[in-house]
């Protein structure tokens, strides 16, 4: 359940309200805003307990029973947007923020060019992929720390945050001394253990969908980073899987909206995972935008023919330069920038 302390309660209001849960064997978590507090007063017995029990604390305005499974991702938890800050780049504000780059990290030479190609054409953070979990044993699998020291060198010399896919929980520490942002894939959204690791980083999390599961399960997961502590937390729509096989994924376009509207977390589309080929992913980025995406995450390789990882849906520089422009008119239509 949520308790919504009223504007002005006093520090000794907010403690009892705490120490009230705590003496419930219940969890508790804070969001501490501007105008006022609001506690979420976790636990598995808490659809058992009368709201009376908070609801007579001193300094308590309202109690609300929250039904659905996630608790912090939601908008009862936190009515205002949360906005994610890299650097000097912030995901979920009036701009939309464009992640490129190739799907997997091959040689300095193929990042640093990619890296130089999408700086110009307007995107703000470097995507590249260090590990990859991939479907055969027998696939390249990534440049491991090599790609991330790769990453790091990229990020000091054109000044781009980075951010790359995680896959094990124990290598969370390294993954975090070379790149700003960390990604969970879709395969992993369910790997409580890595995302229990993640929110105790602090570190600005993308969490993607899992390709087979739900908008309730998405968020629900994301409960799981908030719940450690980590408010940086950004949820990624790449596409679910269903009986129509045209595309490599069906892109949920509605989700945006419907997490819009439930969820205070930044959202941005992958729509290059979505299409599986590389025609599709313009149209694909054009309506996540007009949708309401507050970002992309888009593969970009200056060889897509030679590309060890995805090159059927990967853009080239050129593709990519030319869709940048072509967003910025959707953006402006929608009172934003990119």
């Amino acid at each position: 359940m949520i308790v919504e302390m009223r504007r002005g309660a006093t520090q000794n209001e907010i403690n009892d309200v705490v120490e009230r849960a705590k003496s419930l064997k219940l969890d508790v978590q804070l969001n501490l805003g501007t105008d006022k507090t609001v506690v979420a007063i976790l636990g598995s017995n808490t659809g058992q307990l009368s709201t009376d029990i908070f609801a007579v604390l001193p300094g308590v305005e309202s109690v609300t029973r929250i039904m659905k499974p996630y608790k912090l991702a939601s908008r009862e938890f936190k009515s205002k947007d949360t906005v994610v800050s890299v650097n000097d780049v912030e995901i979920g504000g009036k701009r939309i923020v464009v992640m490129a780059g190739p799907c997997a990290i091959e040689s300095e030479e193929q990042l640093t060019e990619i890296a130089r190609v999408i700086k110009e054409s307007g995107a703000l953070v470097l995507r590249g992929g260090a590990f990859k979990p991939r479907s055969s044993p027998f696939s390249f699998q990534g440049l491991k720390k090599t790609g991330l020291e790769l990453l790091a060198r990229a990020n000091e010399q054109f000044g781009l945050p980075v951010i790359t896919e995680i896959v094990d929980p124990g290598d969370v520490n390294l993954v975090s001394r070379y790149t700003n942002i960390l990604q969970v894939g879709s395969r992993n959204m369910q790997n409580f253990t890595l995302l229990t690791n993640l929110g105790k980083t602090r570190r600005p999390v993308v969490l993607k969908r899992g390709f087979s599961c739900t908008v309730t399960e998405w968020m629900t997961a994301a409960d799981y980073l908030l719940a450690e502590g980590n408010s940086q937390v950004i949820l990624c729509e790449r596409g679910i899987r269903a009986f129509e096989d045209s595309t490599r994924f069906s892109l949920d376009i509605s989700s945006i909206p419907v997490i819009k509207k439930f969820s205070h977390l930044p959202i941005i589309v992958d729509p290059s995972h979505a299409a599986g080929h590389y025609s599709l992913v313009p149209a694909l980025a054009k309506a996540a935008i007009a949708a309401g995406a507050d970002g992309l995450l888009i593969e970009v390789h200056p060889n897509p023919k030679e590309a060890l990882v995805d090159g059927l849906q990967s853009l080239t520089p050129s593709d990519f330069g030319r869709l940048m422009k072509e967003l910025k008119s959707i953006a402006t239509s929608i009172g934003r920038d990119i």
